[in-house]
């Protein structure tokens, strides 16, 4: 796709966000009208300037304290995975890789399960993230320690081999804990591991927040360099880039940002596998453009999942994992049928 035109589909996008976070906030158990909604945004974020809003207290906690982080978490949440997932499917040049390739899901569940079966509300507020989060560095420096090899050569088919091995090592301890707790644990353990945004605070936010637009950014700088290693290490070695760093320095930052927000969401699947696939169908397979509409797209996907997660069986709540499997399994079956045969 040409700049003029991917230009357009940015903006489009970016706005078509920025009013779905307005809007997602007011959906819910208890429906807050759009324009009450902006309205205490608006006096939050510039008192001197926005008048009170026309909304009881309840009405400005729901919408200040408890929706508005949570839909950030899940925009956050939905660009991260999207772009990480289209990242490694240039990488490793597996159109199957997401960004659980690498182990770090299955560790930040060790992280997470631990603290939510044996600390419990003695961890404080951020004791769930913060374990789950060193998980995922855990799980990551095991990975790379593991993918060396003899050599000391860090190859795609190493760490994709090495980080599937690591995930089931993982998510065996995961299930041994799980078994070992107590039955109100294990259930707040297996409710966490679907994925969801129920745990949303503001305090949360800094860490996911952070990772996740230096990522970004990151990634975006680095497209055109990383674009070479889709070619094989010959090819990227004769245009000038050193595959084995560069490989490393993405694994770093990728396995960074997943694990930063699946310690403050859950495991998440299909977000990163499923955009990417869509981007590509939309703007090519050059990661310049890929990035900045399969984030964009990840970021309206999760969000109105989120909101589908929280309403259709209201005030029951459905894990926002499973409807994001139910979507991205149902166009998964509808990508290969359409895909010919090779």
């Amino acid at each position: 796709m040409s700049r003029s035109r991917l230009l357009p589909l940015s903006l489009a996008l970016a706005a078509v966000l920025a009013l779905s976070t307005v809007a997602a906030v007011g959906f819910g158990a208890a429906g807050i009208p759009i324009p009450k909604v902006w309205a205490v945004i608006a006096h939050e974020l510039w008192p001197s300037l926005a008048p009170p809003p026309d909304a009881s207290r309840a009405e400005r906690n729901i919408v200040w304290e408890l929706r508005l982080p949570r839909v950030l978490l899940g925009a956050l949440a939905g660009a991260g995975l999207a772009a990480v997932g289209a990242v490694l499917q240039v990488v490793t040049r597996n159109p199957l890789a997401d960004p659980y390739l690498f182990g770090v899901s299955a560790g930040a569940s060790v992280g997470a399960v631990t603290v939510i079966l044996y600390a419990g509300t003695v961890a404080g507020a951020l004791g769930l993230p913060v374990a789950a989060f060193l998980g995922a560095l855990v799980a990551m420096l095991a990975v790379f320690a593991a993918a060396r090899g003899r050599d000391g050569v860090v190859t795609s088919e190493r760490l994709v081999l090495t980080g599937v091995a690591v995930a089931f090592i993982l998510h065996a301890v995961t299930n041994a804990l799980i078994v070992t707790g107590t039955d109100r644990g294990a259930d707040a353990a297996l409710f966490w591991m679907m994925g969801g945004f129920g745990t949303a605070r503001w305090s949360v936010l800094p860490i996911p927040a952070g990772l996740t637009v230096a990522g970004l950014l990151w990634l975006w700088l680095r497209a055109e360099t990383i674009n070479t290693l889709a070619l094989g290490d010959d090819a990227a070695r004769s245009l000038g880039t050193d595959p084995g760093r560069l490989r490393l320095e993405l694994f770093v930052v990728t396995a960074l940002m997943t694990g930063a927000l699946v310690s403050a969401c859950g495991g998440i699947g299909f977000v990163g596998l499923v955009l990417p696939h869509i981007a590509r169908m939309l703007v090519g397979g050059h990661l310049r453009a890929l990035l900045p509409v399969a984030a964009l797209g990840g970021a309206l996907l999760l969000l109105w999942v989120d909101v589908a997660a929280r309403t259709l069986f209201a005030p029951r709540e459905i894990p926002v994992g499973v409807v994001t499997a139910l979507v991205g399994g149902a166009f998964f079956l509808w990508l290969m049928r359409r895909r010919p045969a090779a």
